[in-house]
Formats: structure tokens, sequence, C-alpha cells
């Protein structure tokens, strides 16, 4: 009588496949894991004949031990004649609830290829940065055991090889002194404007949104997609996510109850 109900068990944990970075097989498992889904996803760059992992990657294998990026802080450092920011990202352990790791990072227009960067761009750029170099802190040996270079591409300073963000395109017209001072006061101020319009998903957002992916009814796949691209939430999609995870939630658990 008792025994289909232990099979059961023993499949809804079949589908919850994770691994502990305290264990060196796990994670030589994980590297083999993570070497196949890099490669067919094509999330490394090849830069002087190294193959370098993008933060994607990196927040994939994060994902896969229950290690999560959260962002503490974008600073805006940025001077008269620069504009620079400076992020810092912690590493949430989902199975203790513990910051086991960080990460700090610059951006600025004045780096090689970013002059023509808008302002969002370089606060963007400083935030993802500081993802990958928190998950580099930690997981550099997978890796690098991945077959990989343990540096993030975000990291690399080579100039042609940076796209994860878009510059602007600087006009061709040449106008005078005065126009030109007018131009780039109406362009700094249309950049503010669209800078101060987004608003990045909150700590507290992104806590609950880890939170409801761990309900057992959450698929793997789902869980890892969404954990690819929470730090590109805004607080709409943030609430949205939320919403929708807790409605999927409970349509599968009362399922769960009905077929029981």
């Amino acid at each position: 009588m008792n025994q289909p109900v232990k099979e059961t068990k023993v499949q809804k944990k079949a589908k919850i496949e994770s691994y502990d970075i305290a264990k060196s097989d796990e994670t030589l498992h994980l590297a083999v894991d993570l070497a196949k889904f890099i490669k067919e996803n094509r999330l490394y760059q090849n830069i002087q004949g190294k193959e370098y992992v993008n933060v994607e990657g990196w927040q994939y294998a994060g994902s896969r031990l229950g290690i999560l990026p959260v962002v503490e802080h974008v600073i805006n450092i940025s001077t008269d004649d620069e504009i620079k920011y400076q992020a810092k990202v912690n590493l949430l352990d989902l199975r203790s609830q513990q910051v086991v790791g960080a990460g700090f990072a610059i951006c600025s227009n004045k780096e090689q290829g970013k002059k023509y960067y808008q302002e969002f761009a370089i606060a963007s750029m400083a935030q993802t940065r500081a993802i990958g170099k928190a998950y580099r802190n930690i997981l550099a040996w997978i890796i690098r055991a991945a077959g990989y270079e343990p540096t993030p591409v975000e990291e690399m300073d080579y100039g042609g090889n940076e796209t994860a963000a878009k510059p602007a395109v600087p006009t061709e017209k040449k106008p005078t002194m005065k126009s030109a001072s007018s131009a780039q006061a109406a362009e700094s101020a249309a950049t503010e404007e669209q800078s101060a319009s987004v608003r990045y998903a909150s700590a507290k957002q992104k806590e609950e949104i880890i939170r409801l992916l761990n309900n057992p009814t959450i698929t793997r796949q789902e869980k890892t997609k969404m954990l690819l691209n929470i730090n590109r939430f805004d607080e709409e999609r943030a609430a949205q996510a939320i919403e929708k995870l807790k409605k999927v939630i409970e349509d599968r658990e009362d399922g769960q109850s009905a077929a029981a």
C-alpha cells in the first residue's frame, strides 16, 4: 500500500538537479555540463586565441549551485568630464541564505571603445562586470575545469570585443560651437531622464522571486531561465514575475492535491 507513495516521492526528488560546491565530485560533473551548455548556447568569445565565458555562462554555473547574484548598489561616481559608475554584487547561497561572495566593478566612458556610450549603458556594464567578478572569485576553477579561461569576458579590456552594450552613434554633422553646446546639453538631459526612468527590480523583489523559484513545483528549466534574466528586470516586470509564479505554484499545488 505504501510502495506507490514512496516511488512518487523519489520521482519528485529526481526532477530537482543541483550541485553542492563543497563536493568536488559533484562540481566536476557540473564542469562537464557547463562546457556543453556554454558551447551549445555560444556563451563565450574568442579573444586572441583564448575562449572567455560571458556573464550569462557564469550565472548559469552559479544557478546550478544554488548561488545567485543580488545587486547591493550601483553608485554614480561621475565627474564633470567622465561618466563613471561603481557596482557591488553579493552572492546568496539559497541553501544557507548566507552571502558567500561579493564582487566590485567600475565602468567609465574613458575606457577604450566606450567614448560614446550613454550613461545607462555605463551603469549597466558596471553591474554586469560586478556579477562576473563575484562569480569569478568563487567559481573560477569550475570554469577552468570546463575548458575556458577563468576571467569573464566583461573584464577583458580588449577593443572591438565588447558587445554587452551598444554605443550611441555620434552625429555626422559639424555644428557651430554654440549649437554643439546646446546639443550636448540636450543629449545629457535626455540621458539623465532615460536613466532615471529605469527603476530596476529591488533586492526585496529579487529575494521573493528566488523564494518562489525554490518551490518544488517549479522545474529546473523554468528556474534557470528566470535566474539568467533576473538582473535585467525592472520593478514592473519583477512584480509581474512574482504574480505569475504565485499563480503557477497555486495551480500546480491544487492539481497535485486533486490528483492525490
